[in-house]
């Protein structure tokens, strides 16, 4: 069993100030497979003072060299990516074939972004001939990240904040940790000065409260659960500080009836993708009624098809989910689906053949309806509601009826009929035709699935203030 049970504070590892441990398991055999500590007041208050004292000569280093040290982080990941791709399929229950190219290729693929939106990006602009308009790093940020895309939210959080100048303290979820801390090390081997990244492990009750209430943190950056996101702006509201929220979604995927034959298998395809944990996952179906009968027999067809198995199974399948906890929170949602609508494929309980780990059938329900528990509520497992609709203004009334707004999606050929649509959905990005989004687009959502935006240009503004200088040349 692998000990985990040190800090990473001020440029070492470090013990916690008090023995707190926690058991990380692998959620495709139920084992404990590491320990990590908790950590308390005491490790996140050192975290703090390290990371505010070296805020000042950070903020100041010259852009060249924070870039040359991005750079070198970038390589020494791609030296030990093998090392990160068995960490998130131990932690969290990713494939093999899976964490290599998604999980940990997201973190190469946004490091790169911002390495590029860096190449052009100006602290200084010009407002009037006198006047300046300075971008200036926020100071000290806490950075929360969850367990389901490990290294995308990592990346996406610590790559901007550095480069612009922050400082910042990481707590990963203790759920699955494991990534985290080798991100750490590879921080460590990378040559960032101390102070300018720490790591401390914790929970949200202990360490994520507690960073979120600190008078020394000046932002923090969240993703994770809408409860957990209402819970940290309420901790930090009393200091004022800058929140920035990534959250939930309950995405919406309007397929109209000149869609293309197998937008439906796609569609359920990309909901099972890694284990249907994904907060822009496209969880209801609306189906134009003139292909309704179809979709719902190629997506049920799809989700038999789907081979479930564990992590370390090379091949395209699905794995377990993250824990005991949302498997248990997943099983009870189909249950009140299975007295809500139809159920057309999958159910409760575990596929055949496997009787332990935290594994989930995929499941797909048709005629639902959006008053429904499952087409409100993120259940964040392999489950699949199907709406029909009749007409574009119904669909695009279902679509905004919900309190998310992360990810819709449409698929029509009629392109007039695509961005007009487009134009009418609430939520802060919109998929069609499948067509994936560019390196450096802003991920983030409208209502309750956030109030910020992560990758490239947009991801490097969240972490600067702005400030106004006037008399800056003269007249």
């Amino acid at each position: 069993m692998l000990d985990h049970r040190n800090f990473y504070i001020n440029g070492q590892w470090v013990k916690p100030a008090a023995a707190n441990d926690f058991p990380v398991i692998d959620p495709s055999t139920e084992e404990q497979c590491s320990v990590i500590s908790l950590g308390d007041q005491a490790d996140t208050d050192a975290a703090v003072a390290a990371a505010r004292a070296a805020f000042d000569s950070w903020s100041q280093t010259p852009r060249e060299e924070r870039v040359a040290l991005i750079e070198k982080l970038l390589e020494v990941y791609k030296a030990r990516a093998d090392e990160m791709a068995e960490a998130i399929s131990l932690e969290m229950g990713a494939p093999a074939e899976l964490s290599r190219a998604q999980q940990v290729g997201a973190g190469t693929w946004h490091m790169n972004g911002f390495l590029k939106a860096f190449e052009g990006f100006s602290f200084e602009r010009d407002f009037t001939a006198t006047e300046k308009t300075l971008l200036e790093p926020i100071g000290v940020c806490a950075l929360i990240t969850p367990w389901n895309w490990p290294m995308n939210q990592i990346i996406l959080k610590v790559i901007p904040a550095i480069a612009t100048g922050c400082t910042v303290i990481l707590k990963p979820s203790e759920v699955a940790p494991l990534s985290g801390l080798l991100f750490a090390d590879f921080m460590h081997e990378a040559g960032f000065p101390a102070g300018v990244f720490n790591m401390v492990n914790g929970d949200g009750a202990g360490v994520g409260s507690q960073l979120s209430a600190h008078p020394g943190v000046d932002m923090v950056s969240f993703t994770g659960s809408t409860r957990a996101g209402i819970a940290i702006s309420k901790a930090a509201a009393d200091t004022l500080k800058r929140v920035s929220l990534e959250l939930g979604g309950k995405g919406a995927n309007i397929i109209f009836e000149d869609a293309h034959p197998k937008a439906a298998k796609a569609g359920a395809i990309r909901c099972f993708r890694n284990s249907g944990q994904s907060c822009n996952a496209p969880t209801r179906m609306l189906v134009h009624r003139s292909r309704y009968d179809e979709a719902v027999e190629m997506a049920a067809e799809t989700a038999n098809a789907t081979h479930v198995g564990p992590a370390s199974e090379e091949g395209k399948h699905m794995g377990p989910v993250v824990s005991e906890l949302q498997f248990n929170k997943i099983q009870k949602l189909i249950e009140v689906g299975m007295g809500e609508a139809r159920l057309v494929a999958g159910g409760t309980g575990r596929p055949d053949g496997l009787n332990r780990g935290y594994y989930v059938k995929p499941t797909v329900f048709a005629d639902v309806t959006n008053d429904m528990t499952i087409a409100r509520e993120e259940i964040f497992g392999p489950v699949l509601s199907i709406i029909p609709f009749d007409t574009e203004e119904e669909a695009i009334a279902i679509t905004n009826d919900t309190p998310y707004g992360l990810t819709n999606y449409i698929q029509t050929e009629d392109d007039d009929k695509r961005r007009r649509v487009a134009r009418r959905l609430r939520s802060g990005m919109v998929e069609t035709n499948g067509q994936g989004f560019a390196m450096g687009s802003p991920f983030g959502g409208y209502k309750q699935s956030g109030n910020g935006r992560e990758g490239g240009v947009f991801g490097l503004e969240e972490f600067l203030e702005i400030k106004a200088v006037s008399g800056w040349a003269a007249e």
